[in-house]
């Protein structure tokens, strides 16, 4: 008989026994502090509805999951078995057994991987999964699932209180209605946010820009039909995902590129996309416009703006057609700061009203461009490695390179960025176990004493995000 699946208590410390034993005492003391998720993409229905539940275990571990998806396509699994809906009508797997079995058949790829982490901690610690997973009890350990996922301490509500969630912080489309956070905010009993998002009404080149324009005055209760309108429509959106909690926005862009426009100029790249007639090189402009523009915004309404940069978005042409975004062919790209920054840091990065917090996919920028940044505007803070640095050595190499210039404090902390919502307590564990590892490492060589290095923990733990998003503490209630 196999043993029994566990996972490591030691994993992601060092093997050096000094190091380790600081790092297990710093650990024990941030493991079972609250978890503060101040930007993320789980849906808030599963947590407004408190009838909801996950679905199948396929529904839950494989179909929403872009991580899981792309490196089993990378092996030769076809999305399309995959049970990923299809956007053209071809056919697609709708036996989310066989989904599972195609999954289970895989499972050893994710050895080594972020992703084999999170999903060994869901599968032992959250389901009490005690057999690894393979394609001999693929359809055994379905069946396991099956029945904890009909149980009521294993719906979304419950497990949020499992998992000690303080506050979960969603992302939503600037015209989107909100209901489900509205009907939270009523009921108060669960601290779960809005992220206004508003990528799809800012970059021209996004497919149904003007369909989303309509939506977006249609929300705002304005006809927009010119550049002002449009500008009153996107305000009138931010107050409203304020009142509803709201502390932050959030901006994918492949560039981070800042350029202020005349008034003339934007109205008329403006009406221009309305009538289908804007160019690539409109679309550039007037995405490093706006970008000035949310910065402006935020100086105003207090929203602390995240801008997440260096993404080539579907690459592959044929699986968007088919499949739609967001099924993980988004590719980095070389990122430049520096000089593409400077329009909006030099117009807002002393103003003690704006934060902007970095997070980028090319690592190169991290001592180069980001940290000596952050080192210097007081507005400017780097979010944590992120997407595909989402990762013990991506955390490693994250801390590595800022802290000696930019200093901890002007970091963001922890943000898990995740639609898997059972992964939330597995991916804030691999940060707390990297960071005290890191901590300790720093203890053993005399570059901090205990005292200091238990308070960093914890900041890094909750205390950095939760007062980079005015989530709580010094900067916001």
């Amino acid at each position: 008989m196999p043993p029994r699946w566990s996972l490591d208590p030691d994993r992601l410390f060092s093997a050096e026994p000094s190091q380790r034993a600081s790092a297990r005492e710093l650990y024990a003391l941030v493991r079972d502090l609250p978890i503060v998720s101040p930007h993320g993409h789980v849906d808030p229905a599963l947590l407004a509805d408190p009838a909801a539940r996950f679905g199948s275990p396929a529904e839950l571990f494989v179909i929403p999951d872009h991580y899981v998806c792309r490196l089993l396509h990378s092996r030769g699994v076809p999305m399309a078995d995959l049970g990923i809906p299809t956007r053209d009508g071809s056919p697609h797997e709708h036996d989310h057994r066989r989904v599972w079995q195609h999954f289970a058949d895989h499972f050893h790829v994710f050895r080594g991987t972020p992703s084999g982490l999170w999903l060994a901690d869901v599968l032992i610690s959250v389901f009490g999964v005690t057999e690894r997973l393979d394609r001999s009890n693929a359809q055994r350990v379905y069946d396991h699932l099956a029945e904890r996922l009909e149980r009521p301490a294993f719906s979304p509500r419950a497990l949020y209180e499992q998992f000690k969630i303080r506050v979960l912080c969603t992302t939503d489309g600037a015209a989107d209605s909100l209901e489900h956070h509205r009907r939270l905010r009523s009921e108060g009993r669960l601290d779960v946010r809005p992220t206004f998002r508003p990528d799809a009404v800012i970059h021209l080149e996004t497919p149904g820009f003007r369909d989303n324009i309509e939506r977006l005055g249609a929300a705002a209760g304005i006809d927009i039909t010119s550049y002002t309108h449009y500008i009153r429509a996107l305000e009138a959106r931010r107050a409203t995902f304020k009142a509803l909690g709201a502390t932050a926005t959030d901006h994918g862009a492949v560039s981070p590129r800042a350029e202020r426009l005349l008034d003339s100029e934007a109205e008329a790249i403006f009406i221009r996309a309305l009538r289908g007639e804007a160019d690539e090189t409109d679309a550039a402009r007037f995405s490093a416009h706006m970008l000035l523009e949310m910065a402006r915004m935020s100086v105003d309404d207090g929203l602390v703006m995240q801008l997440h940069a260096g993404s080539l978005r579907n690459h592959h042409g044929t699986l968007l057609s088919r499949f739609g975004p967001d099924r993980g062919a988004d590719i980095p790209v070389a990122t430049e700061w520096t000089r593409n920054l400077r329009p909006l840091l030099e117009a807002f990065g002393d103003d003690p009203r704006f934060r902007l917090l970095l997070f980028t996919l090319d690592e190169s920028t991290y001592g180069r461009e980001l940290a000596p940044l952050a080192g210097y505007y007081p507005a400017v803070l780097l979010g944590p490695p992120w997407w595909f640095f989402d990762s013990p050595n991506g955390m490693v190499r994250f801390l590595d390179q800022v802290s000696e210039t930019a200093g901890l404090y002007n970091t963001a902390g922890f943000t898990d960025d995740t639609r898997a919502f059972c992964s939330i307590p597995a991916r804030h564990d691999v940060w707390r176990r990297v960071s005290c590892n890191w901590l300790a490492g720093l203890v053993m060589t005399g570059r901090l004493d205990v005292e200091e290095a238990v308070e960093l923990a914890q900041e890094c733990a909750v205390g950095l995000a939760e007062r980079a998003y005015r989530l709580g503490g010094e900067d916001g209630s």
